[in-house]
C-alpha cells in the first residue's frame, strides 16, 4: 500500500476529504518521528511499539575488497509488532 492509497482509505472511512486525511496522516507520522528523535518509546495498543536502539561501533569487511572497515555507531528506529496484531496476521495460516 502506498501513502496515496492509505490517504484514500482513511478518507473513505472517516468521511474526511482526501486533503484533510493526508494532513492527519502527515501529522501522525511527524509526531512519531519527533518522539523517536527525543528518544521516546511510542506504544500503540493492539498495533505495536516504536523505539530507538543504539548500535555500537563494530568491525566489518568491504565485500568488494575484503578490507576491514569500522562501521560507526548509530541510532536506528525499531518497530515491534504487538501480540494482538501478530495473531491477526497469522489467523487462517
Amino acid at each position: 500500500m502506498t501513502k496515496a492509497e492509505l490517504v484514500k482509505e482513511v478518507s473513505s472511512k472517516t468521511n474526511l476529504t482526501k486533503k484533510k486525511a493526508e494532513e492527519v496522516i502527515n501529522a501522525t507520522f511527524e509526531e512519531i518521528s519527533r518522539a523517536l528523535q527525543r528518544g521516546e518509546r511510542l506504544q500503540i495498543p493492539a498495533f505495536g511499539v516504536f523505539y530507538v536502539k543504539e548500535r555500537k561501533e563494530r568491525q566489518g569487511r568491504n565485500p568488494k575488497t575484503g578490507e576491514k572497515i569500522t562501521i560507526p555507531a548509530k541510532k536506528v528506529a525499531i518497530f515491534r509488532v504487538s501480540k494482538a496484531l501478530e495473531s491477526k496476521l497469522n489467523e487462517g495460516g
